[in-house]
């Protein structure tokens, strides 16, 4: 049922995305990722973000310059860490900030709460829920519908056509490639006999098998489960990728846990340090991240992607 949902909302971002240009003046009414049918009487000028990958998106697709407020975890691009930030820790905003910047919109996300959205909407500001996508279809109609409500449809086409081939490029170059090595993504090891991974329905398990590679989190329940030493030995992968390389981890590090140094992955040193940021926030780096998986699982393509650069 939860793939349906979010398959059905992705077709509707999708769909709206065959929305009309928009204009200096106009803007077309779209429905957002709740199923609410959402207008503005022109691009949206001042516009805050309350997700890092709405943040991602936002700049991505040339619209920087309108965004006048950020959430507290949106790191990316540099430029965003100069706005002002409205909150989003320990999953609180303040809304007397938010208010007191004016925004003609507000670009929320799937993770906001019910209660997050009736509250800036009983402030009379105009709230826009970003679907949360599975799949990069999902995440290229999210970028269009952002161009749409920014005026910025011309350029998030172009982008979208450059993801879009890049991501061709990466399945051309690994069309003849035969194996698919066993991947363990390591998303926290605080507990080293426990650590949590990436599950089935994540983008983690969706990137790791478009870039050739069988993500052994996949066959565990939940999106963000943990395994167990003892099935981690038994699943024994030859690629380990450290998520939570930002926070100190090594490959190094993961030779010295008692156990790990029996791994495939660590025997023939096939660990690797990865930006989570790439393969988690649903916005256009995801197809960095692919690019990035993709080589180290299958270092032979390299060559074919070495020339491959965002516009």
């Amino acid at each position: 049922m939860k793939r349906l949902l979010f398959a059905i909302l992705a077709l509707t971002l999708i769909l709206s995305a065959c929305a009309p240009a928009v204009t200096a003046t106009t803007a077309p009414v779209i429905k957002d990722g709740l199923g609410r049918s959402v207008s503005l009487p022109g691009p949206a000028k001042k516009v805050i973000s309350l997700a890092p990958s709405n943040t991602e998106i936002l700049y991505a697709i040339g619209a920087g310059a309108q965004v006048i407020g950020r959430d507290d975890f949106s790191d990316y691009p540099e430029e965003a860490k100069k706005l002002p930030t409205v909150g989003g820790s320990m999953g609180k905003f303040n809304y007397e900030v938010i208010a007191k910047l004016q925004p003609d919109l507000v670009l929320a996300s799937a993770l906001n709460t019910p209660e997050q959205i009736k509250a800036l909407e009983d402030l009379k500001l105009t709230v826009f829920v970003l679907a949360n996508p599975t799949v990069l279809d999902g995440m290229y109609a999210n970028l269009t519908t952002v161009g749409a409500l920014t005026g910025h449809a011309e350029d998030a086409k172009k982008l979208v056509a450059n993801l879009q081939a890049r991501h061709k490029k990466v399945a051309d170059a690994l069309a003849n490639v035969k194996d698919r090595p066993k991947v363990f993504y390591e998303l926290d090891a605080t507990q080293p006999t426990k650590p949590f991974t990436a599950g089935a329905n994540t983008f983690i398990d969706l990137l790791i098998t478009l870039a050739g590679g069988s993500n052994i989190g996949a066959s565990l329940k939940g999106d963000f489960p943990q395994i167990s030493q003892e099935e981690l030995l038994v699943q024994n992968p030859d690629v380990i990728l450290l998520g939570d390389a930002a926070y100190g981890t090594t490959p190094e590090q993961v030779a010295k846990r008692a156990g790990w140094n029996t791994l495939k992955a660590v025997k023939n040193n096939q660990v690797f340090g990865v930006d989570d940021n790439l393969v988690s926030r649903p916005g256009p780096r995801l197809i960095d991240g692919l690019e990035a998986i993709a080589k180290q699982l299958h270092p032979e393509i390299g060559p074919a992607l070495a020339a491959t650069k965002a516009p």
